[in-house]
């Protein structure tokens, strides 16, 4: 079941815009609501303020940096905050992965070029000598976590120069996370899982700004206004459990629109009242000062793997 069948495709049948009556492009069931191009981008504008406002996620006067990787949720998060007003600069990790890393790239740089923002870009070869192709060979674990986790770690560092740090996690994303986190009672991932996560010594502020929005409602901002993003995948990356675990969320909204929503506001709402434990011990790294759970971070112990491995002391 995929997303285009949740919600009337873009440009099909005769339907009227609820506000202004013009035709409509789109008719979104979880809302009971048919909107025309300019009130679409207006819905969703407000929807990522909606969400920035009901989470208190970052004011008008904070700096955000956006973490981009030339796919859509990350260049409409920043179109979005950049229209709504937020003083914002864009991040972009260069993975080394050829053909796909800087295709990425020129996206994102297109994209900043257009509306006069500022890209900020690092490399992973600056940093650890190697890019995820070669990191791949001599990792244990499955490239999707070895790129998360680095990432995670060089979007966190450049991100401390700044008041928070967005990424483009949506409701999709989010409510498949915490349906696999709740079949499995992972109580620690239940415990972090929020749209915001405050700064604490070496970690920065993370915020999510499209908590409120579909994976199809963000594509459909994205082609209604024309803005560049790749499509292609990632070479690296495979057949991830969320994904089925969307599909099944996707068959349940088909059946009861509006679900997704309600099941991750509805546990945001209760989180309170699960009494989660907190597991999590967090100390600074002996090695760069980074809050971690092990006397030595999991970057810092794959970079002295990789110094090892390719001789690069």
């Amino acid at each position: 079941m995929t997303t285009a069948s949740l919600i009337q495709p873009y440009n099909t049948g005769p339907m009227k815009c609820k506000i202004c009556g013009k035709e409509a492009i789109v008719k979104l069931r979880s809302y009971n609501l048919a909107l025309c191009r300019e009130h679409y981008i207006e819905f969703v504008k407000r929807r990522v303020e909606k969400g920035i406002k009901k989470f208190k996620m970052v004011r008008k006067d904070e700096r955000i940096l956006v973490a981009v990787s030339g796919g859509k949720d990350s260049i409409v998060l920043w179109h979005v905050l950049n229209e709504l007003g937020y003083d914002t600069t864009g991040y972009f990790l260069n993975l080394g992965i050829e053909g796909f890393s800087d295709e990425s790239q020129e996206v994102a740089q297109k994209f900043a070029d257009m509306f006069g923002l500022t890209l900020k870009v690092e490399y992973l070869r600056d940093v650890l000598g190697v890019g995820i192709p070669e990191l791949s060979k001599i990792s244990r674990g499955k490239p999707c976590s070895l790129c998360g986790m680095i990432k995670r770690y060089l979007i966190n560092r450049a991100g401390l120069e700044f008041d928070a740090v967005a990424t483009g996690h949506n409701l999709d994303d989010e409510s498949s996370v915490l349906f696999g986190n709740i079949l499995h009672w992972q109580t620690e991932y239940l415990e972090r899982q929020y749209p915001v996560l405050p700064r604490d010594r070496t970690l920065a502020r993370k915020i999510k700004p499209l908590i409120l929005l579909t994976n199809y409602e963000i594509k459909l901002y994205a082609e209604v206004l024309n803005l560049p993003h790749i499509v292609d995948k990632c070479p690296f990356s495979g057949g991830a459990t969320t994904h089925f675990y969307k599909g099944i969320l996707e068959t349940i909204e088909n059946e009861m629109p509006g679900t997704k929503v309600r099941f991750l506001l509805g546990f945001f709402e209760n989180k309170a009242g699960f009494k989660v434990p907190q597991t999590r011990h967090l100390k600074p790294c002996k090695k760069c000062g980074y809050l971690t759970t092990a006397e030595v971070c999991s970057f810092c112990r794959l970079k002295e793997k990789v110094e090892n491995q390719f001789n690069l002391r």
